[in-house]
């Protein structure tokens, strides 16, 4: 019973975790639809790339393919925000 609820319980978090890097992907859209980055508080965005790169690398040192999956997501589009961010500012 404790291995099936684990197994679903991983592919809830396939999904919660995705979904809540999908923050990048909303505001990088902002940024380009609006031309401009001036709301972005950059030190906040910094802050939660830092602990986005933390987790996919502690991910990678522990081997749990959910973390890494997950995260990789999160840096790439928490890249491509970032220079949305640089060109936009």
């Amino acid at each position: 019973m404790k291995e099936k609820l684990l197994q679903y319980y991983q592919k809830y978090m396939y999904v919660v975790g995705l979904g809540g890097h999908f923050i990048f992907v909303f505001q990088a859209y902002k940024i380009w639809l609006m031309q401009s980055s001036v709301d972005v508080s950059l030190s906040g965005f910094l802050s939660c790339f830092w602990a986005v790169c933390s987790w996919l690398v502690y991910g990678w040192l522990i081997s749990n393919r959910l973390l890494i999956m997950v995260n990789s997501f999160g840096v790439i589009a928490g890249l491509i925000c970032l220079i949305m961010i640089v060109l936009y500012s």
